[in-house]
């Protein structure tokens, strides 16, 4: 694509530039004003004005248009990486015909779009795509140059990744929900991680063949390539999930509320994965794979291990006093929060006061908060058998001030919305299901196990979880909600951080949910109503 022709006119001596294929031409204009050369002219400093960002990507532009990623590269501020990438666009990813439309620049950076060709053996199709880039000034030598991302040769790029035309390393799969509704990562977007997995894992169990694709490949995390363009389609084949259509849909839309929040939805009658969302940049299933400390949500199982271990029941004593020492360090309850001294197990859960679940501990053993959640929730084991990654929670047995930080939730407790999502519809039937994205037999993988609750227990959670709806600390969220409700509220402190993370558990009938909100605050506020619109729906 032509770029006019530019002259500039230096100590008496004509330097042409034809487009951005001078360079030849630009270096003599280096020497001359000693940007890059050796006349000793003072290096220039402050951010790049108007006509070098002007400049710069002219001459960038030119030179990824015609395929010299040297030059190119020698535009940007880290030449051996770019030229590295920009050399795979050409010879690894067969991109050519490139065709770059700059827009209106905004201080440094530059918006643009690209409109090109990939072909390999044979076959041709026309890709596009949107980017940007900021020009900024070299330390050293105070040029103008591109500020080098991966993300300027395509916005799905990240550090260690390349493009790749090629046969698929795994047949493509359709991936469809549990009523046969073909799910994609265009409809359902925080899909797109999840259904590479699948894809990875069960490409060449469901039936497919390959084709050949432009993809993303991710050399830095080993993670699945990330399909851009299909040139030659292959033979996908069918795999069957536990999602739900319209509970993942109404995941999807609740997770858009706060960024880094994360949903999961079960069926606790059989431990079917009904949903799971994400809203991160980062592309991380924390949904799945999160290890961060769930807060209050926690005190369901401390609640099931005081009543197992015959410490009180739910119409027993569970004192709620302003503070609560425990191995000398102190412990508070939410600020606000009226003292109870003769309240019972069932006011203190749904009010969630941390106070009366200390003053308990002294009762039970370091151990005994881990053998509940292992033994009758199915926690912490690393066992569980989902269809991809997951990370099945932790509640280590601890010592000192740790053991009475664990029990509402701190301390050394680690659990995602899958965990308590899972926890939840233990809690309200007494039996483990262990959670599950596609079927067991696709590949025999054999799911966890563990006793489950007694069913007086089983039934006093779920009279307190009800509690907690209707009278306690989930009133707002779970307003409007019909059918039988329950839900627990958390909040969790982490270090550095002056908002807690929001935590949210819930159920409605045969359907369990449970979000987080990383720096949402209060468990009612920001991931309580995820859970409702995702219950709203049903299953």
């Amino acid at each position: 694509m032509g770029r006019g022709v530019k002259v500039a006119v230096i100590g008496g001596v004509f330097a042409l530039m034809v487009g951005g294929a001078g360079y030849g031409a630009y270096n003599v204009v280096s020497a001359l004003n000693g940007d890059g050369g050796s006349s000793g002219s003072e290096t220039k400093s402050g951010p790049p004005g108007e006509d070098e960002v002007a400049e710069t990507t002219e001459k960038f532009f030119t030179a990824w248009e015609k395929g010299d990623a040297t030059t190119a590269a020698s535009y940007t501020n880290n030449a051996s990486v770019a030229g590295t990438l920009l050399t795979a666009y050409g010879e690894d990813a067969h991109i050519t015909g490139v065709e770059i439309t700059p827009g209106t620049a905004t201080g440094t950076s530059v918006p643009f779009t690209v409109k090109a060709k990939v072909s390999y053996e044979g076959t041709t199709k026309p890709i596009g795509y949107k980017s940007t880039l900021t020009v900024v000034r070299g330390e050293t030598t105070g040029r103008a140059l591109v500020d080098w991302k991966p993300s300027v040769v395509h916005p799905d790029l990240k550090d260690g990744d390349t493009l790749v035309t090629a046969e698929s390393a795994t047949p493509q799969i359709q991936a469809v929900g549990r009523n046969g509704t073909v799910l994609s990562k265009e409809k359902y977007p925080s899909l797109g991680p999840v259904l590479a997995k699948l894809r990875e894992k069960y490409g060449d169990k469901a039936g497919g063949t390959p084709g050949v694709e432009l993809a993303v490949r991710h050399t830095a995390t080993q993670a699945p390539d990330t399909p851009l363009l299909t040139l030659t389609e292959g033979k996908p084949g069918k795999l069957r999930t536990t999602l739900s259509a319209s509970v993942q849909a109404a995941a999807e839309k609740a997770v858009k509320r706060y960024d880094k929040s994360s949903v999961v939805a079960v069926k606790p009658s059989t431990g079917e994965v009904l949903a799971v969302a994400n809203n991160r940049a980062d592309g991380f299933n924390a949904a799945f794979q999160g290890t961060v400390a769930p807060g209050s949500t926690m005190k369901i199982i401390t609640a099931a291990m005081l009543i197992d271990n015959g410490v009180t029941d739910m119409n027993g004593p569970a004192p709620c006093p302003q503070t609560a020492v425990w191995k000398s360090q102190t412990f508070h309850n939410l600020t606000g929060m009226k003292p109870n001294e003769s309240a019972t197990l069932a006011n203190t859960f749904m009010r969630s006061c941390n106070t009366g679940f200390i003053k308990l501990i002294d009762e039970v053993t370091d151990s005994s908060l881990t053998e509940e959640a292992q033994e009758r929730f199915g926690l912490g084991q690393d066992n569980w058998q989902t269809g991809i990654a997951s990370f099945d929670g932790s509640v280590p047995a601890s010592p000192g001030p740790d053991r009475a930080a664990n029990a509402i939730g701190q301390g050394k407790v680690q659990m995602n919305p899958l965990n308590m999502a899972s926890v939840t519809a233990t809690a309200i039937t007494g039996e483990f299901h262990q959670p599950y994205l596609v079927p067991f037999d696709l590949d025999g993988r054999k799911p966890a196990t563990a006793k489950g609750l007694p069913k007086s227990t089983a039934s006093q959670l779920k009279q307190m979880m009800r509690l907690t709806a209707t009278q306690g600390t989930a009133v707002n969220a779970m307003s409007g909600l019909h059918g039988d409700i329950g839900a627990k509220t958390g909040s969790a402190e982490v270090d550095g951080h002056e908002v807690s993370d929001s935590w949210f558990t819930a159920f409605r009938d045969d359907v369990a949910a449970a979000a987080m909100v990383q720096g949402g605050g209060h468990g009612g506020d920001a991931a309580g109503p995820i859970v409702a619109d995702v219950l709203r729906v049903g299953g």
